[in-house]
């Protein structure tokens, strides 16, 4: 049965905070392997080759970011960054290096677990199913028709620019996963054109938001931290 669970490598170097963690993750049904250095972290990972990764940054003997790029020379296994740095150039930094999500401390069980499901689900999807061009996102009553271009809301065709469509297809073949400004505008525009694109970015989501009829408030399809990116709510 043991081989069923997901493995969560916990890399962690306060043994409160560990603890707390790795009870949370193994009463919810989780395999947890525990490493509080980033030397450990490595070992662990290249002999169990875990579903995800849980990473502090602040390690005592190297920053974690270090096993971040370490894993993504490799592989596309999940992290989700755990951190008391709460600047917005520290979260840019670990998103742009591959990290799937960033949760700063203090944090709530409830939200941790939740990313924690959101990213062993969109992992499983995208490296069982594949993005197939004729496939279709669905995420409560919103249905994206990668073929067509197409995007509905409650059945009702929601009207795109080609621009508007882009963006909103490369978020959900990124659902749950909070993408960088940098990042959109590099998928969109290509990889030169940053000077100016984060205005046209911002005016192509305030059209996008305001066609899906997004409320304050509310649990909307798409969610911006300022600062960071946009997050597809998968």
């Amino acid at each position: 049965m043991m081989n069923n669970k997901y493995k969560i490598l916990l890399v962690e170097d306060d043994a409160n905070i560990s603890n707390l963690i790795a009870a949370m993750l193994e009463a919810t049904g989780y395999q947890v392997l525990l490493a509080e250095s980033c030397s450990m972290a490595k070992l662990l990972y290249s002999s169990y080759l875990p579903d995800l990764i849980i990473l502090d940054l602040g390690l005592p003997d190297k920053d974690g970011m270090e096993l971040l790029h370490f894993v993504r020379k490799s592989a596309l296994t999940p992290v989700i960054v755990l951190s008391a740095r709460t600047k917005e150039e520290d979260k840019v930094a670990a998103l742009d290096s591959g990290a799937n999500d960033y949760v700063t401390k203090p944090f709530g069980s409830a939200e941790l677990l939740a990313r924690v499901r959101t990213a062993l689900r969109n992992h499983r999807f995208s490296s069982e199913e594949g993005r197939l061009p004729g496939g279709r996102f669905t995420l409560r009553d919103l249905e994206i028709h990668y073929e067509a271009r197409q995007v509905f809301i409650q059945g009702q065709e929601i009207r795109l620019t080609q621009t508007e469509y882009n963006i909103v297809a490369f978020l959900s073949e990124n659902a749950g996963k909070m993408m960088t400004y940098s990042a959109i505008i590099k998928a969109i525009w290509g990889s030169g054109a940053y000077d100016g694109s984060i205005k046209k970015l911002q005016v192509n989501m305030a059209n996008i938001r305001k066609k899906f009829g997004a409320k304050p408030g509310e649990e909307n399809y798409i969610t911006n931290e300022l600062g960071v990116g946009y997050r597809m709510n998968g």
